[in-house]
């Protein structure tokens, strides 16, 4: 072997090694693993059904209700949207998707994009009624993706004060935050909420195949959220397909590796019932990943890894709705 390909093997072993696979107790129902979302201590599917895709325009309002309603009769439980998705018909949808009892079958969770207290209340009552729903399970703090965006968030008058309000009220159960940018980025929010004596139920960003190579957020964002018991969200386990331009992973094998890691739900986007029974039977079948089928996929990937072109969120402004729309951050 030489030396070049035998440093590059070394590497992916001691990746592979440092990536600490989720060990916790696994809850099964219907064949559906379950675990633990942090310090909530909610049980939530191993795999969530993405709000983005069911709202998109080549989606029907009779098939994305056909997809949330397989998904919860299927096992899935966690449900992700956002304000913002499909200027607000991802919402609309999963509303109307949840009628007849299917809300109780629910985990729900939406996120928001306002930085001020009017702005964030504006969106969330807005997110209610669309919703058809008294609550939310789960609010999160839509794109952070500034630096400067944690300091706006806890500022008097900043998105917590009002979050922290409609948690009283009984409008949301558990508080957490999203972003897809930059792991410092994450880590200076979390970093922030200390400071003002407060930890966040959830944290959400991208995990995959792709992640582990160039600026990780698996390796520098998870370690720290889980020592203070934050439900960790995987999400972009395929980056919305762009991963799998790449031609190095297969769909499953993203799916299985970003169940792997050490996170409580791998939410996945589904526009069609294939997809969708694509992610449960990956879920319900997976067990783990050996050491050798990781360094397999980390090996794999490690090459069209290395300048983040296969992972546009973090190198482009592709993915930055608040960053098109500035304005929803009021």
């Amino acid at each position: 072997m030489e030396r070049r390909e035998f440093l590059k093997s070394a590497a992916i072993v001691a990746l592979s090694s440092t990536l600490v696979p989720y060990s916790d107790a696994v809850d099964t129902a219907s064949g559906m693993p379950y675990r633990t979302l942090g310090r909530t201590e909610a049980k939530v599917s191993l795999v969530g059904l993405g709000g983005h895709h069911i709202g998109r325009s080549y989606v029907s309002q009779e098939d994305s209700t056909r997809i949330v309603h397989t998904a919860l009769d299927s096992g899935i439980n966690f449900l992700d949207n956002c304000w913002d998705y499909n200027n607000g018909l991802s919402e609309e949808r999963m509303g109307i998707a949840l009628k007849d009892g299917y809300r109780q079958k629910a985990f729900l969770m939406t996120k928001l994009d306002g930085r001020t207290t009017k702005a964030a209340q504006d969106q969330l009552e807005e997110s209610l009624k669309r919703l058809q729903t008294d609550h939310i399970d789960l609010i999160q703090i839509h794109e952070v993706i500034r630096m400067t965006d944690p300091e706006r968030v806890f500022a008097p008058g900043g998105t917590l004060e009002y979050l922290e309000k409609a948690r009283k009220e009984g409008k949301v159960r558990f508080i957490g935050f999203t972003g897809h940018k930059s792991p410092e980025i994450h880590l200076h929010m979390i970093e922030t909420a200390t400071k003002h004596n407060y930890t966040f139920d959830t944290v959400q960003m991208p995990l995959n195949a792709m992640d582990a190579h160039f600026d990780s957020f698996g390796s520098k964002v998870v370690p720290v959220a889980k020592k203070l018991n934050m439900g960790v969200l995987g999400m972009k386990p395929m980056g919305d397909g762009v991963i799998l331009k790449s031609k190095t992973v297969t769909p499953v094998e993203c799916l299985r590796y970003a169940m792997h890691l050490p996170v409580s739900v791998v939410i996945t986007g589904c526009d069609s019932m294939q997809i969708l029974q694509q992610a449960l039977d990956t879920a319900k079948n997976f067990r783990g990943l050996s050491e050798t089928e990781v360094s397999a996929i980390l090996n794999k990937t490690q090459t069209v890894a290395q300048k983040g072109e296969f992972e546009l969120y973090k190198t482009s402004h592709n993915f930055d709705g608040t960053y098109q729309n500035p304005q929803w951050l009021g």
